[in-house]
This record gives structure tokens, sequence and C-alpha cells, in this order.
């Protein structure tokens, strides 16, 4: 405009053509011109200003995801080691699916319109490698509206990786030195670079390497693509100089452009009268033969031109304490992206740090794309640039996925009792279970810390809110304290609280105490089993069995005066103790037995027996608390009418108060107690017996090899087990047998498998494939486990579930409930005791002890 006025106030313009301003048409093209080019240059200065200042809203309206794959060991060829064309072309196949991915941005239709040419346009992605905190990450800056595109394709590619929506990183801190570079290219953006079908290795091994190692000095770095899709128009360029090669032209040539050539072709032909009939328009007078190099570049930029292009800004930032560590990593960073130079007829990165490093820095934040910096490339080229971790990846502090995640079946049922929850591709999902499905049993497995407990205890606050009846074995003492503060004040009478080990009133447990003939033998041989689960095979033998047996069968003789374990020693001492069961003793074999064999047996033997025995029995007759506790013959609670009334049964087996071997006996006696009562539950109609659920934790040390008896058929009777513990080592004895652990996984109906160690994962992985690997067992979450459910009575597909986190419960009504329950079910410590001494005779004569016999016989 300002070359328009000279032009008009120039003397050579006024004088001779003066009379062109008196022309009232003349005078108004020329205001006419002048206000247009005063207008776009003022629409232009708006453009800018407002493409600036909308950056900010833009970037405020975008999405950050965090994506993480896991990291899979895959099965290596013979002797070890992957054929290195195997694992090149394995790394190869990997990559295309990212390209996959790019093609679908390249794909989109580029914004048009007045508004995104004023205010810019903001349909670009920004795909990025942060090194930060001493770990790897990647993440992916979408605009909201495009985020559900985003996840469908990297779900679509990656089907295992996971996506969370985070609040955005800072790598910056007040002391941070920051330095930056934008990448361009040196050559016309169809050229193309280095990608990863020409490579040797995975390219961004070199930039990941670098990123590994950037931990000194508090420091941090980021390599971040912007891109977009671009127009058709960019190929018109590739297009033009392989015609223009193919007729002929020198790269050279073609690269400074037709312009220029057909400036010189006009100067030789118009000026200085040189004939260019035989010249093409680059001034060349004979056509030019391609070198081989040279036709694989034109074929390199035909295949560029044949994919999806996008439109990218590289930025490479870099931060430390130190301004010294801070160039250096990025001058490595910058290296590392010479890999991709193509330097001869093809393209290269050249790095530009600018002085004024604010712009750059703005523009990193608010992930804005800046016109001026913009390289074309394409698919092929930008996975190469970047893509997620391989499995072939062994750069170091790479945040891996723990574990990977599968969807929960479409039949989960709408009703039942709460499991926990799943969160899948951003839809939650609560898992519930049936009623039914429940009397196939629940098997749970986790090392400690991992979430057992936790979801052990949602399951008994929900079945004892249900108005279900609950048992509970607790070897540590935790879950019983965390139930007992969420027990409803409605249901405070059903709560029986077992603690072993309060002294002051010891409740009565009496393995030997039956309701009917039919459970004598049941008691005593699993009381026989008790006793091999408790002391090695070798230390108990056919002669403590064949004893024992007869021992216990004559204190069960009479059902309305049953004897107890604590009694045993001394049926071996006082004949005239074994005499007072003799009386209602009905088997012929027990009787053959005290009157055949034991009677001819010298004293001599006796005592050796006796020692034999005492051996065995001696630690709870001699450890004053078990004595209370076993030695009363009517046992504090009836386990029959726990069950049938669907009361609460909560035991309290805490080792460091009870002693590992005496909490092992007792909750043995527990569960062989609630076996038997559930057995005698046949004498019921099917629909009148109630659900019971018995949850036991550590179970393997409380279940004898008859596990499998209870796992098949306790469901006719309504007993539902939920078993749980540690690792599957606990389930095999000193020989090696696995009984018990082929019981369990051959009957359990639903599995819960938290995180485990590597052998364990070995043996599950086996129920979890193809869904889940051992890689994936090992490395699940906390709080988190992977279930396979059965759904009316199928198994399902495993699934990952989250379990709920604990509540708070009322710490006063428990102490209230477990006060209660002691003075309800318990008895006092001397009135025990003086029973046990009157029935025992302890610390009595022989000769007194005769006399009482018959005293109390009279």
């Amino acid at each position: 405009m300002l070359i328009i006025l000279q032009f008009v106030a120039s003397p050579s313009f006024s004088s001779p053509n003066a009379g062109l301003l008196s022309d009232p048409v003349f005078f108004w093209l020329i205001i006419s011109i002048i206000s247009g080019f005063a207008f776009f240059g003022v629409l232009f200065i708006i453009r800018a200003i407002l493409k600036s200042t909308s950056k900010e809203t833009k970037a405020l309206n975008r999405t950050i995801l965090q994506i993480l794959v896991p990291k899979e060991r895959k099965s290596e060829g013979q002797g070890g080691q992957i054929a290195q064309a195997d694992r090149l072309e394995q790394i190869k196949e990997e990559i295309a699916i990212t390209e996959t991915f790019f093609a679908s941005i390249a794909g989109l239709r580029a914004q048009r319109g007045f508004k995104n040419w004023i205010t810019g346009r903001n349909d670009h992605f920004s795909f990025e490698i942060v090194a930060h905190n001493g770990l790897i990450y990647f993440y992916v800056d979408a605009p909201k509206r495009g985020r559900e595109m985003i996840e469908q394709q990297i779900h679509a590619q990656y089907p295992y990786a996971e996506i969370e929506e985070i609040i955005d990183y800072n790598i910056f801190s007040e002391n941070s030195k920051i330095v930056g570079a934008y990448l361009s290219s040196k050559q016309p953006k169809v050229f193309p670079f280095k990608t990863y079908k020409i490579m040797d290795s995975d390219p961004i091994s070199g930039p990941l390497n670098v990123l590994a190692k950037i931990h000194e000095n508090n420091s941090s770095a980021a390599i971040q693509f912007v891109i977009r899709s671009t127009h058709k128009k960019w190929r018109k360029k590739g297009v033009e100089i392989v015609r223009n090669v193919r007729k002929g032209a020198k790269f050279e040539s073609v690269i400074q452009g037709n312009k220029v050539g057909k400036v010189f072709q006009f100067i030789n032909e118009n000026l200085l009268g040189k004939e260019g009939k035989n010249k093409n328009e680059f001034g060349q007078s004979e056509k030019y033969q391609l070198s081989p190099k040279e036709e694989e570049m034109i074929k390199g930029i035909e295949d560029k031109l044949s994919k999806g292009g996008v439109e990218i800004n590289i930025r490479l930032l870099s931060v430390s304490d130190s301004e010294a560590t801070a160039r250096g990593n990025l001058d490595n960073l910058i290296n590392s992206f010479s890999q991709y130079n193509l330097y001869r007829y093809g393209n290269s990165f050249s790095a530009k740090i600018p002085r004024n490093q604010a712009a750059l820095i703005r523009d990193f934040i608010y992930r804005s794309l800046n016109e001026r910096g913009l390289v074309v490339v394409n698919t092929e080229e930008m996975a190469s640039f970047w893509h997620l971790p391989l499995r072939s990846t062994e750069a170091a502090n790479i945040k891996w996925l723990g574990a990977r995640k599968a969807p929960p079946p479409s039949d989960i049922p709408k009703e039942g009792i709460l499991l926990g929850h799943t969160a899948y591709r951003g839809v939650d999902i609560e898992i519930k279970m049936k009623e039914a499905d429940r009397r196939r049993h629940i098997y749970v497995i986790g090392k400690s810390g991992s979430g057992k407990s936790v979801f052990l205890k949602n399951m008994i606050i929900q079945d004892i809110k249900a108005g279900k009846g609950v048992c509970v074995v607790d070897p540590h003492g935790d879950l019983v304290e965390g139930v007992l503060g969420h027990i409803p004040k409605n249901r405070v009478d059903d709560v029986i609280v077992f603690n072993p080990s309060d002294t002051d009133r010891p409740i009565g447990l009496n393995m030997l105490e039956a309701k009917s003939e039919d459970q004598k033998d049941f008691a005593v041989q699993e009381m026989i089993s008790i006793f091999y689960k408790l002391f090695p095979p070798e230390m108990i033998g056919p002669m403590f069995e064949h004893n024992m047996r007869n021992v216990m069968l004559t204190l069960m003789a009479d059902l309305n005066d049953t004897g107890t374990i604590i009694d045993i020693p001394r049926m071996f001492t006082d004949d005239s103790y074994v005499k007072k069961y003799l009386v209602k003793l009905k088997d012929p074999v027990v009787r053959a037995f005290w009157e055949k064999e034991m009677a001819k047996t010298s004293d001599f033997h006796k005592s050796e027996m006796l020692g034999y025995l005492i051996s065995k029995v001696g630690r709870f007759v001699e450890n004053e608390m078990m004595r209370n506790i076993m030695g009363q013959q009517k046992s504090g609670f009836n386990f029959r009418e726990v069950m049938d009334k669907q009361q609460i049964l909560l035991i309290n087996l805490a080792k460091g108060n009870t002693g590992e071997v005496n909490a092992k006996l007792l909750g043995l006696i527990v569960v062989a107690k609630l076996q038997m009562a559930a057995m005698g539950r046949a004498e019921l109609p099917e629909e009148e017996r109630k659900d019971f659920y018995l949850y036991i934790d550590e179970f393997q040390n409380f279940v004898t090899d008859s596990i499998s008896t209870i796992l098949s058929e306790a469901r006719k009777y309504r007993l539902d087990l939920i078993i749980a513990h540690q690792y599957m080592g606990q389930l095999t004895d000193d020989k090696g047998r696995s009984d018990i652990r082929d019981a369990v996984l051959g009957n359990a109906g639903t599995m819960c498998s938290f995180r485990i160690g590597p052998e364990d994962a070995d043996i599950l992985s086996k129920e979890f494939a193809p869904t889940f690997s051992s890689y994936d067992l090992i490395n699940v979450p906390q709080f988190t486990c992977y279930t396979k459910l059965l759904i009316d009575n199928t198994a399902s597909k495993p699934f990952n579930m989250l379990v709920y986190p604990p509540e708070k419960g009322n710490q006063e009504l428990a102490d209230a409930i477990k006060e209660l329950s002691r003075l309800k079910y318990g008895r006092d410590k001397k009135t025990v005791e003086a029973q046990l001494m009157e029935r025992t005779q302890l610390g009595v004569s022989e000769s007194a002890a005769k006399t009482n016999i018959i005293e109390s016989s009279l």
C-alpha cells in the first residue's frame, strides 16, 4: 500500500497523467486498492492476535490420556534365542499396528471455514514421550470431542492397553533450567525420512535410551509430536517432482523449483538467442539418466505419497536444575533423531534452538501447532517416530502396565452379593453373584497385603446385613475385629464371638459331643485326621489310631454325659473311671478292646502306651487355656442351631494370643463341627435348609483331607464355603502330595486370584488362559483380582475385578458385642476349673479318685 501511495505522489505519475486523478473512476479504483490492502492487513493482524489468545482456551478444552501397555515375555526359539531376522520381523509387525492407528488420523477431514481460519484449527493431537521422576511415560493429548475416537483406535490396535485420563503432568520446578528445540525438515516435505521398514532395530529405542538415562539434577525431558491431518494438496508437489525427474530433470534442479528453470530458459532463448528446443524447462540440453540410488529415491517419494499424510510439529524439551545437564540431555535427544535421516535424495532433520525459549515453552504447554515449522510425514514415518513400547523393547524405566485387563461377561447378574466392580474402557460395572452359584464355593488366593481380607470383609458384612448365617474363622484376628464394627443393632443377639485368649470366661468346645449315633464315627474320624494334621504322619501310626478310636468311642458312649479330649489320659490310668463309661457302652468291638485287649496288657505296656498318647494329647491337657475350653462337656453353643437359626459365629484365632498349634486345633474342630452339623441337615427337606456361609482365611490350617467331601457334598446341605490363603505350597503335605490343592481347583466354582508368585502363576495360568498369562497373575495391582465367576452354574471367561475400599466401623459397638457374647456363651473360669478338677481328678491320689468314683456311682 505504501508503494502505491508513493507511486501516485511521484512527479512522474502526476505530471503527464494528472488528468487521471481527475477521473472519478480511476480515483475510486486507487482508493479501493488501498482500502483492500488496509483491510487485509488489519484482518491478518486480528487473525494473529486471535490465534495467539485462543491457545489457552483451546488447551483447556482438551484431554490428557496416559497409555500403559503390558510387558509380556514371549516364548523364545530353540536354544533360548530368537533368530535376528525373525525378531526384526516381529518388531516391524508390531510397529505396523501403530501405522494403522495414525492412518485414521490422517483420514480425518481437515477443518475448514472462516472461523477455523481466523482463530486456528483445533483438530490436532499431541503424542508425547516423557521422562519424569525416573520413569518414561507415553501420553496422548486430544480435543475432548476427539477423545472417544482416540480411545477406540488405541483399543482396536492394542486390546490390552489401559487408558487413563489424568491431570496434566508437570516437569517444571522453581529451579528448573529449560532448553528446547524444534525439529524441521531440510528438504521439501515430500521427501521421505528413513522408516522402521528399512531399519535394523526399533526406531524409538534410541530416544528411549536417552530418556532412560535422564535422572541427574532433578532432570526431566519430553518429546512432543503435535499432529493433524493435512490437505490433499501436499501430494501435488511430490507428483510434480516425480514427473519432472522421470522426464529427465536432475534432482537438484527439481528441488530448486520449476520457476527458476523457466527463468533461465527465457533468458537463453529470448535475450541470448540460444535455441532451446532440445532443452527442458530446467535448461538441460539432454535427458538426464537416473542412477540406481535415484531410482530408489523416486520410489521412496512415490511410496510416501501413496499413504496418508499428517502435518506435525516436533518439539524437544529438556529440564534440569543444572543448565549444562539440560543442554547435554537436549543435544543427546537431537542426535537420537539422526537415525531417521536420508542424507542424499531423502530428508533429514534440522534442529533449531531459539534464543527466546518462552514461545517454545508456551507452545509446548498449550500443545499448540505452529504452522511455520510444519513437517509433513506419512503414517509409516509417524509410526517410526512414535509408537507404544513393544514387547521386545528393553529400554529401562518404562512405565509398563502391571497386568492386562479383560471385559466382564455380558451376563453379569443384576442381583446377589456385590463382590466388587470392574472399570473397563470407561465403563464401571458392578459384579454380583447369585446365591445359587455361591453354593459351588469361592476360592481366593493372593499374597499378604494384596486385598484378600478387604474382599472377604466386604462379603461378610453384606451377608450379615442381609440376615444370613455366617461363620468366620480368622487366624489373625483383624478380620473378626473389622467385622464386629459393622454388625447391625438388630443382629447383636445373633453374634457369638469365640476368642480362646479370653481366659476369664472360656467358651466350651467339645469335639466328642455328638447328637446321634451316626455322628460318633464322623467325630472320631475327624479327630484322628486332626491329629494327622497337627503331627507328622510317622508320629501317629496305626497303634495310635487304634487306641484313640476306641478311647474316644468309649467317652462318647453316653450322649448325655460325653467325655472330652482332656479325659483321655485318665482312661489309661484309672480303671474305675473306664467302668463308668462301659456301663453305657453298646459297641461290642469297643467293649472287647477294654475287656480283652487292655485287661491282658501289662502295666509296663500300658505305661508305654500312655506316654505315647500323652505326648500327643498332653499339650492340650497341660495348657490351662486349652484345658478350660476343651474340657467342658457341653459346648458353649450349638453348631446346628447356629446354622439353622442364621446366627453369626466369629472365631478369633489370633496366633499371637492363642498359639499356633492351639489355634490350628481349635480351627480344625470348628470346621469339623460345622461339617457335622451340615450333614445332620439331611433330615430336613432341601427347601428348608437355609444357606450358611463359612469364611475361612488361611484355610489350609483348618481343613483335613475331607475338604474334598465338603466341597463336593456340603452344597447339598447349604454350607457354602469362601476359602482363602496365600500360596499353593500351603496345599501340599510334607511328602509333596497335592490332594487338597486338587480338590480345591477341581471343585471350587468361582476363583479369585489376587497377586501371586511365579510358581503359583504357572499353575493358575492354565485356569485363566488364554485371556491372562502368568505374567499378568504376578503383576495384578493391589485390591484387584482376576476372577472366573460362576454364572448360572457356568464358569465365565476371566476378567479383572476391583475390590471396594473398606469402611470404618463402630468400635464402641464392637466392644459392646464382644462383652455381651462372652457373658452369654462363656463360663466363669473358676467354675470351669472346679468342675474339671472334680471330673478328671487332676491332682487327686489314685485311691482317693477310686473312692470318689464309687461314691458318685452310688
